[in-house]
């Protein structure tokens, strides 16, 4: 019985995860690596780059800065498990082309510079720089809002995560 009144006091927490670099935002499904398009890894968004210059989408702790500077994981001070990926395959460049602004366990403040890269010289050695973000613990939210597409600049609001309280 008491179930039926605490859902009339619950409250939903609106989570906002920023571009963490200016360019085009596409859809997941339009990213030719199938582990991002088909949201193996969790939902989210791509950008194709307009600079090399990857920020903070939050405020939080860096999990996971790889060595190779491709992509990093956090977790956001909000719960959010978010996963950069700076290209596709770019492990391969074995670090070329990316430098590294922090480690893992840094603690970072929402617009804090993460990584710099170098999105032509990552083009002419034939990958693609294409960045997708996203929110591997989908599990842990109400809905996640992916539908935002056209030009973003870093910093303006990129995902919108719903979380029951």
């Amino acid at each position: 019985m008491f179930e039926k009144w605490k859902g009339l006091f619950r409250t939903e927490k609106v989570i906002s995860i920023a571009a963490p670099v200016s360019g085009t935002v596409v859809p997941l499904a339009e990213v030719t690596d199938p582990t991002f398009a088909q949201g193996i890894l969790g939902r989210g968004v791509a950008i194709k780059p307009a600079e090399g210059r990857i920020l903070a989408p939050a405020d939080g702790t860096v999990d996971l800065m790889f060595e190779t500077g491709h992509a990093i994981s956090m977790t956001t001070d909000n719960g959010a498990e978010v996963l950069i990926h700076v290209g596709l395959d770019t492990v391969r460049l074995c670090g070329r082309h990316y430098r590294v602004l922090c480690q893992s366990g840094d603690r970072v403040t929402c617009g804090q510079p993460l990584l710099e890269f170098e999105p032509d010289a990552i083009r002419a050695e034939g990958f693609d720089p294409i960045t997708p973000v996203i929110v591997c613990n989908t599990e842990a939210f109400t809905a996640i809002d992916t539908g935002r597409t056209g030009s973003v600049s870093a910093g303006e609001v990129l995902l919108t995560l719903h979380k029951q309280q």
